[in-house]
């Protein structure tokens, strides 16, 4: 195993931690939401979508480097990382998506209290 395939560990873990990191941030956004805290939930969004874009352009710089020669060894770990960014990426969309509806539904919550 060549020494270019093992440093690619680091921006493995680099896009588990992003990842997990963004997913955190929406999961707590829909808390925000849940208590109609629309400002701080949009904002958690944000910072999650910063995390997802770091994550990314990890995974990009590792996609660029295998279509220039450089191959990854495709470990569990490598799988596993992929696999967190993409489930991140879902649960983002689906919140983003959950806390419209939840902020449209905001207004009828003030007149059943």
């Amino acid at each position: 195993m060549s020494t270019e395939l093992n440093n690619n560990e680091m921006e493995i873990f680099e896009i588990i931690s992003h990842s997990g990191n963004a997913r955190g941030l929406a999961f707590e956004a829909l808390k925000e939401a849940e208590e109609f805290n629309f400002e701080k939930a949009e904002d958690l969004i944000k910072q999650g979508q910063e995390e997802l874009n770091l994550a990314h352009k990890t995974q990009t710089k590792l996609i660029q480097a295998e279509l220039n020669g450089v191959p990854s060894e495709k470990t569990l770990l490598m799988i596993h990382a992929q696999d967190h960014l993409m489930t991140a990426m879902s649960e983002q969309k689906l919140i983003e998506h959950m806390i419209r509806i939840v902020k449209k539904l905001a207004p009828q919550q003030e007149v059943i209290k």
